[in-house]
Formats: structure tokens, sequence, C-alpha cells
């Protein structure tokens, strides 16, 4: 049995009983980077057996966990911040699971880019999830192609490419196009900047930017 465990995005708080529980009751937690996750399971008092699982090692470390699956042991996948497999670690495991005939069970919970969709009041009903964008490669293509999207476009960016990227933005879309820029998310320091793209990139030009960061962005309009 696998368990998809989301776990809170900042604010400690914002994980749920039944997350708690789960984690209380599994033979072996995959974790991110064992010593972010150790903070919070130490905050609950929760000692379990934690093993890395990430994009450097899974790869290695697939079958092996697969094989103690089979074996009959409980496990629980969790990330630094937020739900497996959003622009983390989790989808390898989960479709091998499913291959394997291993029963696989996703909670509900925390994924940092429904708050910022909802907090940035452009249309939710509608949107499309780039997770984080090509550096390099590919980078013009999809660019390129987001520019006719006409649903709210939802991306993560790192804090020392913010610039870069909104950058991009006003290049491709033009900067009279609106964007919410959110960070820190349920952390003491959230921000969360609204505006056109000329607007925000001029907000954050001179500061010295950190945590998280989400990019909502206005579709196209016709």
């Amino acid at each position: 049995m696998l368990y998809i465990v989301p776990t809170p995005i900042g604010n400690l708080q914002d994980i749920t009983l039944r997350a708690l529980e789960i984690l209380k009751k599994v033979d072996l937690i995959l974790a991110e980077d064992t010593r972010t996750s150790s903070k919070l399971l130490n905050h609950y008092s929760i000692q379990k057996p934690l093993t890395p699982f990430h994009q450097h090692n899974e790869h290695q470390v697939l079958q092996h966990i697969i094989s103690q699956l089979e074996q009959g042991k409980t496990m629980a996948i969790i990330t630094d911040a937020g739900t497996p497999g959003i622009s983390d670690p989790g989808f390898l495991l989960v479709r091998e699971c499913i291959r394997a005939g291993i029963k696989v069970e996703c909670l509900p919970g925390a994924t940092a880019f429904v708050p910022a969709l909802v907090n940035s009041g452009l249309p939710s009903d509608r949107f499309c999830f780039e997770g984080f964008l090509p550096l390099k490669k590919g980078r013009h293509t999809l660019l390129t192609k987001l520019a006719d999207e006409e649903r709210t476009i939802i991306v993560y960016e790192s804090p020392v490419r913010l610039l870069k990227t909104l950058a991009d933005f006003i290049q491709y879309f033009g900067d009279s196009r609106k964007c919410s820029v959110s960070r820190e998310l349920s952390k003491m320091f959230e921000e969360n900047v609204r505006g056109t793209l000329k607007e925000v990139h001029e907000h954050f030009r001179d500061k010295n930017i950190k945590g998280e960061i989400v990019i909502v962005l206005e579709g196209k309009t016709l």
C-alpha cells in the first residue's frame, strides 16, 4: 500500500488529521529531503524510518521500493512541501505501483498553486498549470504557444529567476497582460502582488526576492 501524503507549503498547522494518522502508521516514509521532512515529523512527534526519494535517485531506487511494497510494507511518500507528483517526485512511483497492482491512495491537501490561483482575482474556472518552465531547451516554443492560451496560466518559479521569467512574459505576452505573483504562501511574510506584467516586474526589480514563487497569468483575451 502506498499513500500519497500532502504536507504543508509553509505553516505546519496546514496538515490534515488524516495525514498525521497515516504518517504515524506506515512502515516507511519516502521523503524528498529527509532533513526538511524531519522538522515536520518531529513537530508532531512522529518517529518513523525515513528514506530519501527525490529526482536524483528515483530511477535507481524505484524497483527496490516496489519490491518492498509487494512484500507487504506500507509506505507514505511526502515532499518538502505540497502534494507529491505536482512538480515534485511521485509520478514515476505511482505509475509503477499501478503497473504492479499495488494499491495507491492519495490524500487531499496542500498544493501551492490553488491558493495562488484563487487569490489572484483572475478566472479560476478554467486554467492550465505548467509547473516550472524549461530553462533553455523548449522555453521559446512553450512561451510562443502560451501566448495564445486563453485560459489562466499558472507556473512555478524560483526567486532567482523571477525577474527573468517576468521579462520573458513581457516579451512574449505584452506588458499590459494581468498577472499575480504569490510568494511565501501561508508563511509570516506571505506576499501577493497583482497588476500588469510591467507593474509587477517593476515591483520586484530592486528587491531581494525570497521564497518559492507562484505566477498566475491572465489568458489571452479575444
